[in-house]
């Protein structure tokens, strides 16, 4: 009995054990997750302008290319002027060509926004209203708006003189807004706008307007090239200053030639090219 009791003993307990081995829950294997690789922020180095105007191995600048002295075509058709002489060297310190794109200046800056080209080198003023769509490198040029009238004109001789007369001027231009508020204050008749300041001249050389309102350097430029037709009365109007337009996202590009007019103002050469053409040093107020 004793033999028989053990027996059933074990057995009972080698059952349990089957029991128990059968509830237990098997352990699943760990899979080791692959870890998430750190998203890694990639800092663009610079805007890419520069190296676009290298690659194309040039930079295009558009210009009102009947603007003397700015630039303006001699008697072989050749471009000729300030902003030309001023390029020219720029190019040699840059090492890159620039290549010239005559446009209406009315429309100017929007054609540079439509990427027609790289820059505007065109004596173009400085202004809020075009601020807010480019960026201006330099100053190079300090200037102002002037009244110019017929050598023999006799009856205006201020700005308040402007009073009931016919002004000219080109659209577009600092000369235009200049007029405009004129107009709007009653200190004129009317303002007939041109697509070129030559046109004006022209049209005032013949009588068409009593006076055209400009740069005071375009202005003595026509005085000196065609003497005994026109003179520089009344006040200069605000101050102004002139600058190469360049896209406001063309940062590079707007570095390298902000220094390069740096480089030649200080060293005097920009001094040099304006007493040249405009008959003495505009690059300083």
């Amino acid at each position: 009995m004793k033999k028989k009791g053990f027996l059933l003993a074990i057995v009972l307990l080698l059952a349990l054990a089957l029991v128990m081995t059968g509830c237990a829950k098997k352990e699943e294997p760990k899979v080791e997750q692959p870890k998430e690789e750190p998203k890694q922020e990639v800092k663009q180095e610079g805007d890419g302008s520069w190296e676009r105007v290298t690659k194309a191995g040039k930079i295009v600048a558009g210009l009102d290319d009947n603007y003397p002295p700015m630039g303006f075509r001699d008697e072989k058709g050749q471009l000729t002027g300030f902003d030309i002489d001023m390029a020219k060297e720029m190019s040699k310190r840059l090492g890159i060509e620039i290549e010239w794109q005559p446009t209406a200046w009315d429309g100017v800056v929007a054609s540079l926004k439509a990427k027609k080209f790289d820059v505007i080198i065109s004596g173009m003023t400085v202004t809020e209203e075009r601020l807010k769509e480019v960026n201006f490198a330099g100053p190079y040029i300090f200037a102002a708006q002037a009244v110019c009238v017929q050598d023999k004109n006799d009856t205006i001789k201020t700005n308040a003189d402007l009073k009931g007369k016919v002004v000219g001027t080109q659209n577009g231009s600092t000369g235009y807004k200049v007029a405009e508020e004129l107009l709007n204050k009653g200190e004129l008749k009317e303002i007939k706008g041109y697509s070129d300041y030559a046109l004006a001249f022209q049209d005032l050389k013949i009588g068409r307007v009593d006076a055209v309102i400009s740069d005071n350097y375009v202005i003595a430029g026509y005085i000196k090239n065609m003497p005994g037709e026109f003179k520089m009365t009344g006040e200069l109007f605000a101050e102004e200053t002139n600058g190469i337009a360049v896209r406001k996202e063309d940062k590079e590009l707007y570095d390298k030639l902000n220094q390069v007019i740096k480089d030649m103002i200080q060293d005097g050469t920009l001094a040099k090219i304006s007493e040249e053409w405009l008959g003495g040093d505009a690059t300083a107020k």
